[in-house]
């Protein structure tokens, strides 16, 4: 079982542009008051130059262009819909936004069969969206698949009770609790736990300050110290500057890189870098427009392809 990955997929935007409909608990999303066209125009140069960069450095980037009649604003972020795993396990995931449930597309999986991996079992979830309860991928997981644990922040799109449903199926034992950040001056939950911490090999980038119940704060530090991680602690500001939402991924030579934005990477000071590089070097790309109108960054373009080869 390994926990990084040298294949992703990532889905080019056509229609790429503030989604309205994830506006309303996604506060990391704003307004930047230019036409649709500008946007996705923007949008595509940052995913391409980000593309680039991985490949550059040997990462196998699987690129599925997004299909423009779908209007499908956020197909930018498809961790949130589908998961990949070592045994050939494929998770389908239910999404709060109306507009991003045609997002899941099987082209897309069978795009993979086509680059020779192997699917043996779909494992659906998506029927719960029908009662109104979300669990969106990896977005709202972060999977320890060595270890065997998956953290969850419980939110309106991360529900307990499926999330306990999927650490059955799947065999992780549940890490759950509430991450809230300061949204007018009230403490709201974290719309997905890949906001507010990432999970690397030997180390785990997390705004422990978002865990305001002292219990769940302590109990999540116990499972990462349990498990040998060290902790890189990060502030809500530099959250806010998308910190965590950072992916460890492998290169050329089985080379680790920590992926991340621009601006993520500008938030951390000296000592979190030097941190981080103790244990592999940092890959980061400008991804203004994308962070600012999609409310997600480097780790949410990023699914894992963890399937086996045929």
């Amino acid at each position: 079982m390994s926990q990084t990955t040298n294949t992703i997929l990532m889905i080019r935007p056509v229609n790429f542009r503030m989604n309205e409909e994830t506006a309303v608990n996604n506060y990391f999303q704003e307004d930047l008051n230019l036409k649709n066209a500008e946007i996705n125009a923007k949008a595509q140069k940052e995913f391409d130059d980000f593309v680039a960069k991985l490949r550059a450095v040997g990462v196998q980037v699987i690129v599925e262009e997004d299909v423009a009649s779908q209007d499908t604003p956020d197909s930018i972020f498809p961790n949130n819909w589908v998961s990949f795993h070592e045994n050939g396990d494929v998770g389908l995931y239910p999404m709060f936004a109306e507009n991003r449930r045609r997002e899941r597309r099987e082209d897309v999986l069978l795009r993979l069969e086509k680059e020779g991996f192997r699917i043996e079992n779909i494992i659906d979830y998506t029927s719960a969206e029908d009662e109104n309860i979300f669990l969106e991928g990896t977005g709202s997981l972060l999977l320890d698949r060595v270890n065997a644990k998956a953290y969850c922040a419980l939110s309106a799109r991360a529900d307990e009770s499926l999330f306990i449903e999927f650490c059955e199926d799947f065999e992780y034992t549940p890490v759950v609790f509430t991450a809230n950040q300061t949204v007018d001056g009230k403490r709201l939950p974290i719309y997905h736990t890949n906001v507010m911490m990432c999970l690397a090999e030997k180390f785990s980038v997390i705004c422990l300050d978002t865990i305001d119940d002292k219990k769940e704060r302590k109990n999540v530090i116990k499972h990462l110290k349990t498990d040998g991680k060290a902790i890189i602690d990060i502030s809500e500001t530099q959250m806010h500057h998308f910190a965590g939402n950072m992916l460890q991924v492998k290169g050329h030579n089985n080379q680790r890189y920590l992926v991340m934005s621009k601006a993520a990477h500008d938030s951390l000071t000296p000592k979190q870098v030097a941190d981080i590089e103790k244990f592999c070097p940092i890959l980061s790309s400008s991804l203004e427009t994308i962070e600012t109108c999609g409310g997600g960054s480097a780790r949410c373009m990023m699914a894992e392809v963890f399937l086996p080869k045929a």
